[in-house]
């Protein structure tokens, strides 16, 4: 495989010494694996730590910035940071309001976030934790135990950093975010398997003419696999699948997410696809985000995730936000 890095021991460091060079607004501290913004911490503000291993860019580094994360912890390629980089990154963003943590459910992360709190509440620090686990595609998998977090991160780090932003207290923010992740649901499909710097190739197998229904970020194992179909019918399937679970009753927000090497010409138009299911089937789309966000490094395939959301969730969303993955707004 034909990687642009130099060696595979060094990928994370030098894709951090990347944003510190394209990215004044952020300090980005390469040796200890933090990224926060500048201005942290933010008088009178929570704030909101994430985190998870490299390969899923621009989550969760490129979410950090005004609006969203305050600060995010890299850790190598799909391997869960380390408590000592959660705590640093809590005590640079800590006003004195409290810090949230956002953990999507690894074993690993969780396991280490958990512990993270811990020391972190021993230095006085605040700290309140929730989990993302959106994807219904399996009820265990690798790495996991219930279901894996995936899409609903972006949606969880946005509207939560909104509320944040505008100033609610620790509570108010850790409610806002566990109804987000309870109003959404994910499922994500592989076209080709990703290939790690470390591996050099694949790290799965998947047969030409073939597909990955239910695929995990990191490669594991879906639902099952099928002769390759159609944009038309990957839609139906998918769309069906999050419908059964979530069962959306309010408009929802729509993720139409690239898994790293599908182009932006086809997830268009597999989210004029996903479009016409949700039409079929009486669910109005209030907005939609197409683009890579959550990715698994090379991966070529999609995912849709979608969020139920009353006007007040519909606002913070619409919140302005700047960072170096998402921004709109002032």
């Amino acid at each position: 495989m034909k990687m642009l890095i130099n060696v595979p021991e060094t990928v994370v460091a030098d894709a951090l010494r990347g944003m510190a060079a394209c990215h004044p607004e952020l300090i980005v501290d390469v040796e200890n694996r933090v990224i926060v913004r500048r201005d942290a911490p933010v008088e009178g503000k929570v704030g909101l730590v994430s985190g998870g291993g490299s390969g899923h860019e621009p989550l969760h580094g490129g979410f950090v910035g005004s609006g969203m994360l305050d600060a995010a912890c890299p850790g190598e390629v799909f391997t869960s940071p380390v408590p000592d980089q959660m705590v640093r990154a809590a005590a640079a963003v800590d006003s004195g309001k409290g810090v949230l943590f956002i953990i999507k459910n690894y074993t690993g992360d969780v396991l280490n976030f958990d512990m993270a709190a811990e020391l972190a509440e021993d230095e006085g620090i605040q700290v309140a934790k929730v989990l993302v686990n959106d994807d219904v595609a399996v009820t265990d998998s690798l790495y996991t135990a219930g279901r894996r977090g995936t899409g609903a991160t972006l949606f969880v780090e946005k509207i939560a950093g909104a509320a944040a932003a505008e100033g609610a207290p620790l509570e108010r923010v850790e409610s806002i975010a566990r109804r987000v992740n309870e109003l959404s649901r994910s499922f994500g499909v592989a076209l080709s398997p990703c290939s790690t710097p470390s591996k050099g190739g694949p790290t799965f197998e998947l047969p030409a003419g073939e597909l990955e229904l239910g695929v995990g970020i990191h490669g594991e194992p879906g639902r099952e696999r099928r002769a390759m179909m159609t944009s038309h019918e990957i839609a139906d399937y998918a769309v069906q699948v999050v419908v059964e679970d979530l069962r959306p009753e309010n408009p929802v927000l729509l993720l139409v997410n690239g898994m790293g090497a599908t182009p932006q010409l086809e997830l268009y138009g597999f989210a004029a696809e996903v479009h016409r299911a949700l039409g079929e089937r009486q669910v109005a789309v209030a907005r939609t985000l197409v683009g890579n966000y959550v990715t698994s490094l090379d991966m070529a395939g999609a995912s849709i995730t979608l969020c139920q959301v009353d006007e007040d969730l519909l606002r913070l969303w619409d919140a302005p936000v700047r960072t170096a993955g998402l921004r709109w707004g002032a």
